[in-house]
């Protein structure tokens, strides 16, 4: 075996298996979401007294932003998750393969962030299908994608408190 090979074997890379699961499973519910619901909020399947299934369209990035744009932002969101791809790809490359903490962290953001990508890329928009909600107030539907950025970005804030705790 190669140093090279040896090294990636030992490097956070290991962990891109977990953004390839989380991609696969992303684009499967979003093509079943496509394939079985009809669009829009009045072709909701409610779950719980909190939660509905629909199946609508993003044109913009979290809570719809930019999404009102003339279509400029599907390439701006695009290339913004390929540099951050690259980045945490290049972090994971230098992490240890036993620093699991951080590398689920950045697999997470990675896989959120090609599932959003392909959609953009393929259809022109993201596809979203969660919505929770309380009494009228929906929060703005989202995906796994979505909800795989916002727990690995947690991850990474939680982690710079527990490093600021152990400098102390």
């Amino acid at each position: 075996m190669t140093q090279q090979a040896l090294t990636l074997k030992q490097s956070g890379v290991r962990w891109l298996w977990l953004a390839l699961v989380m991609f696969v499973a992303d684009i499967g519910i979003k093509l079943v979401v496509m394939n079985s619901m009809g669009y829009g909020w009045d072709n909701r399947i409610e779950i719980l007294p909190f939660f509905n299934l629909l199946y609508v369209h993003n044109y913009g990035a979290a809570f719809s932003f930019l999404s009102d744009q003339a279509g400029w932002q599907r390439w701006f969101f695009t290339a913004i998750a390929f540099v951050v791809t690259g980045l945490l790809a290049f972090w994971m490359r230098r992490l240890p393969a036993s620093d699991k903490w951080n590398n689920i962290a950045y697999a997470l953001i990675i896989s959120g962030a090609v599932g959003n990508v392909f959609d953009r890329v393929v259809h022109g928009f993201v596809v979203d299908y969660l919505d929770f909600y309380w009494g009228n107030y929906h929060w703005p539907a989202f995906n796994l994608a979505d909800s795989a950025i916002c727990i690995g970005a947690a991850m990474i804030i939680l982690d710079s408190f527990r490093n600021n705790k152990k400098a102390a």
